[in-house]
């Protein structure tokens, strides 16, 4: 099959599933005036997904001020092109810079410490072109010198690591992963995105590799929202993927500020195209154990939105 024959399939296939009811819980009970505290949009492209998921949080001027400096971390971590799903989405990423832009921030600051060579996973990645059109900039995580300590106080295993000075700097900080298969990890998701914001990566993948993803998420200047890349997703064969048929197009974005929230409603996507058991993703059950979120979707208020 094409590769275009089978991204056209595979839309109508997804969206179908997705789009039950019960993909993500909601509780009626809560005001509709009121703040989500998780958005789904399904249907629609990366950049108008993201106009309208960031309208109904309030606007992205409720997170960037004018005059200030932004990082945006997207996963960048393979010399892979985007139909591939093994990075975060370009456009999404290029949608993100330039509402940055427009609510007055000073400087967009996009970055990855990448698993391949940062020039080549920048570059084919599509997103160094998104970025820098959109007015953004890259900077790169290849070298420990970028890398500050920090002490995680609230840590089981990872108790200090080094974190990207950008990370560290900024007013304000937004994390953009792709969701798909991890052989590792399971999934990837926002908890597991923030492995491109550290230096020692070694260190987890000795000591207990769930357990130091949670950690890291205790670390306490989080991001302003988690926005979780649905829109083609890598179903197998993570985190490079091998082919074509690795690939589902879900056509959706979710965000919230809760990692272990974010990271539960992107799982229950990612179930109905690819059974998985979330409880297999030991982090988000770990991190909620650390009080860093909820895996209780019924008790928040969860916004959905079909785009036509």
């Amino acid at each position: 099959m094409k590769r275009r024959d089978f991204f056209k399939s595979a839309t109508v296939v997804g969206l179908a599933t997705i789009l039950k009811p019960e993909t993500i819980a909601s509780n009626n009970s809560i005001s509709v005036q009121s703040t989500p505290d998780l958005v789904a949009v399904m249907g629609g492209e990366p950049d108008p997904m993201l106009i309208c998921a960031m309208k109904e949080l309030g606007g992205i001027g409720k997170y960037v001020k004018k005059g200030d400096i932004v990082v945006i971390k997207p996963n960048i971590g393979w010399d892979r092109e985007p139909e591939m799903a093994a990075n975060t989405n370009p456009e999404l990423v290029g949608a993100l810079v330039k509402l940055c832009k427009n609510a007055g921030a000073r400087e967009i600051i996009v970055f990855d410490h990448t698993c391949h060579n940062w020039q080549k996973s920048y570059e084919n990645s599509g997103i160094q072109k998104a970025v820098t059109d959109a007015g953004g900039i890259m900077v790169p995580g290849n070298d420990e010198s970028y890398y500050r300590e920090v002490d995680l106080p609230l840590a089981v295993n990872l108790k200090s690591t080094k974190i990207h000075q950008a990370i560290l700097d900024c007013n304000v900080w937004f994390n953009v992963p792709v969701l798909k298969n991890h052989g590792g990890a399971k999934n990837t998701i926002s908890m597991k995105n923030l492995m491109g914001i550290v230096w020692d990566r070694k260190f987890y993948h000795g000591n207990d590799l769930h357990q130091c993803i949670a950690d890291t998420a205790t670390f306490h200047k989080k991001p302003a929202l988690n926005i979780v890349d649905a829109y083609r997703i890598m179903k197998s064969n993570g985190p490079q993927g091998k082919s074509d048929s690795d690939v589902v197009m879900l056509k959706s974005l979710i965000i919230s500020s809760d990692f272990v929230a974010a990271d539960t409603a992107a799982m229950k996507m990612f179930t109905q195209v690819q059974p998985t058991d979330i409880k297999d993703v030991r982090h988000i059950a770990l991190a909620e154990k650390l009080k860093v979120g909820t895996q209780n979707l019924e008790k928040l208020n969860v916004k959905k939105i079909k785009m036509n």
